[in-house]
């Protein structure tokens, strides 16, 4: 093969699939590039590829100039570092002779050892996950798609010993589409509405999948197509599934998710209304003097002047206080302690400048939400 590269998009694309590299494999291959140069009738491309085993992705460049289609199997990190360090350049020219890859500049000329790129596995494609019988196949925005990761994907456990829980549910069901996350301690679900009905489906999408597809969503009107088998999910970029900018697909994660409607209160008395930033602020700021023995902040609300006391103890470091007004409160006085760090979360993905905060006793979870789309279940600490 020999194709001449924008280098600012060759950089691009090489520095995403190279986020699905496997760090470490058996199998070299696993930890190289696939370079797929063609030159057909929809013009000159170069796809790049990479998987995990589990997880895969191509992504296509379309600013290219092919003058011999043709493959190659080049290790990633050296790609990478090479396309990186070669910042003067407009251009590069990436050849393959055999298992040799040469990567030319103007003033260089870089050799690669890799393998035969009959070696790479196969990737799944969008056409051949369309094709084998899927529960459901539906169409929605780059925009939707991100904010419903971005508001449920770091409630997600962290290498939990309940597998299921190390990755996010997604729920597709009529045009409602559903995303809710875990680690056992919290709880974020947040919902969206698509155009157009498709069948239901339920399934268990890895967090490294779905940070991913954070990186590939940056235009929000772009379309992205879904299809959800037993065992994978594949997501397209590009207003053509078949012939997509970038397509990510995915093992799913096995078991069964916590039945998590069971744990959204339905009876809170208490119902309190945030400046969005005001709380965050007061938040971070009380959080200072905790240390990991107290890793709690007191809230101590009062109705009657509508008035919140954030306060936390740190011994051999000292105390804070912090007094915050309140938009809205309605129901008696409480006293509650939350893990700061909980709450900071939850307030760096909410959108709305007004936040609602729902309440029962000291010991029963709190309820936080934003918007009719957003809703985040954490439970509260113990405090002396």
């Amino acid at each position: 093969m020999k194709a001449i590269c924008e280098r600012a998009a060759l950089l691009e694309g090489v520095n995403l699939v190279s986020g699905v590299v496997a760090a470490r494999s058996p199998r070299p291959q696993l930890t190289c590039v696939k370079l797929d140069a063609t030159n057909d009738a929809n013009g000159p491309e170069l796809a790049l590829s990479a998987t995990d085993a589990d997880l895969a992705l191509t992504v296509r460049l379309g600013r290219v100039e092919v003058s011999e289609p043709g493959s190659s199997l080049i290790p990633a990190d050296k790609l990478r570092q090479i396309v990186s360090a070669e910042d003067n350049e407009p251009t590069l020219t990436i050849e393959s002779d055999g298992d040799t890859a040469h990567i030319k500049g103007e003033d260089a000329h870089f050799q690669l050892h890799g393998f035969p790129a009959d070696e790479f596995p196969a990737i799944p494609s969008f056409k051949s996950i369309a094709d084998a019988d899927p529960k459901t196949i539906f169409t929605t925005s780059a925009g939707t798609l991100s904010g419903l990761i971005t508001r449920t994907l770091f409630a997600a456990a962290r290498e939990n010993s309940r597998y299921a829980i190390n990755g996010v549910l997604l729920v597709r069901d009529g045009k409602k589409l559903e995303m809710v996350a875990t680690d056992g301690r919290r709880l974020a679900k947040c919902s969206a509405t698509t155009d157009a009905k498709s069948d239901p489906a339920r399934c268990i999408i890895p967090s490294k999948a779905l940070s991913m597809l954070l990186k590939l969503a940056d235009e929000p009107e772009e379309p992205v197509h879904v299809a959800i088998t037993d065992t994978r999910a594949v997501f397209a970029f590009g207003d053509d599934a078949t012939d997509a900018r970038a397509t990510l697909s995915t093992s799913l994660v096995e078991g069964t998710f916590p039945p998590y409607e069971d744990v959204i209160p339905k009876d809170q008395d208490i119902k309190v209304t945030f400046d969005r930033d005001v709380l965050a602020s007061a938040v971070r700021r009380a959080a200072l003097l905790t240390n990991e023995e107290s890793r709690g902040v007191r809230l101590a609300f009062k109705g009657e002047t509508k008035a919140l006391e954030l306060s936390s103890r740190a011994p051999e470091m000292g105390e804070a206080r912090i007094a915050v007004d309140l938009a809205g409160y309605d129901g008696d006085d409480i006293e509650i302690g939350f893990n700061p760090t909980f709450l900071t979360d939850a307030l760096k993905v909410i959108t709305d400048p007004e936040v609602v905060i729902e309440l029962k006793a000291p010991n029963k979870p709190g309820l936080v939400k934003s918007g009719g789309d957003f809703l985040y279940v954490v439970m509260p600490v113990n405090l002396p």
